[in-house]
């Protein structure tokens, strides 16, 4: 393959299923930090840009139920996949697994020697390791974040069969788990998807899909070695994205990190100054 060549990396399913995880991702960020840092002068603005505190609450609630619609969404789909796709032959130490492996201790290992001149940058195959951190964050953070809130959204169905200073330790651990999330997110994800050389001002490709040629050479060497090697090769070839993709990614996700970046100031001045 040479030339302008695009290839699919993403499908649809995992394409849409990151706007619902962003979005509401910001939805419960935005409403819930108010209550986190309810002493500073920006929470009452954030909650009255929302609509009121009634509006937060059921904005968070809203937000939470398409966590757990998407959480649980994708259990089936990994289930569908290994199941039905692969009829049980899918390796889970492979390239294509997201389950950590030994050649990723070896890239970080690697990594660092090139961030201080030391070495070659790592050749990545489909998932790199921070692509698999981020993942298995995402079932750290969503099952402690979503069993704490639960006991926080129900409190009369579980005071039933839980003592009551539980309600107080669910409190502190949802609060402090949201604050972790969004700190990673607005940082450290922040800069691999935004502020790497590579990748300024936007990786573009979880909303079209799709990398050219020469940015698999760069990024996904092995993949794009695998790929080469497959007998339908010319299946994973799709045209460029179309134009309308292009601009709704990059509002998407211009908007995301606006409202991220903000949201980082007031909680910096939430913590440390106010």
């Amino acid at each position: 393959m040479s030339g302008e060549v695009y290839i699919r990396r993403l499908n649809a399913y995992h394409r849409v299923l990151h706007v619902i995880m962003a979005s509401s991702f910001f939805g419960l960020v935005i409403t819930g930090m108010p209550l986190k840092y309810s002493y500073a002068p920006w929470a009452g603005v954030l909650v009255r840009m929302v609509g009121g505190y009634q509006e937060a609450g059921l904005i968070h609630r809203v937000c939470a139920a398409a966590t757990f619609g998407y959480f649980f969404a994708h259990f089936l789909y990994v289930t569908y996949f290994v199941a039905v796709v692969k009829r049980f032959r899918f390796n889970p130490f492979g390239p294509d697994s997201m389950v950590p492996r030994w050649k990723d201790i070896k890239d970080i290992y690697r990594s660092f020697r090139w961030f201080f001149g030391l070495g070659e940058r790592p050749r990545f195959d489909r998932w790199t390791y921070w692509e698999k951190f981020d993942y298995w964050a995402v079932f750290w953070g969503v099952g402690v974040i979503g069993v704490s809130g639960l006991t926080l959204w129900f409190p009369e169905f579980f005071s039933r069969f839980l003592p009551g200073w539980i309600f107080n330790v669910t409190t502190i651990i949802h609060s402090d788990e949201a604050l972790l999330a969004a700190g990673f997110i607005f940082t450290v994800h922040f800069f691999n998807t935004h502020l790497r050389p590579e990748k300024f001002p936007m990786d573009m490709v979880i909303f079209t899909g799709r990398l050219t040629e020469e940015q698999m050479k760069a990024e996904k060497p092995l993949e794009l070695q695998r790929i080469e090697n497959e007998s339908n090769c010319a299946g994973r070839v799709v045209p460029a994205p179309p134009g309308w993709l292009l601009v709704a990614g990059r509002a998407f996700g211009s908007l995301l990190l606006f409202i991220g970046l903000v949201m980082l100031v007031l909680i910096i001045l939430g913590q440390f100054i106010l």
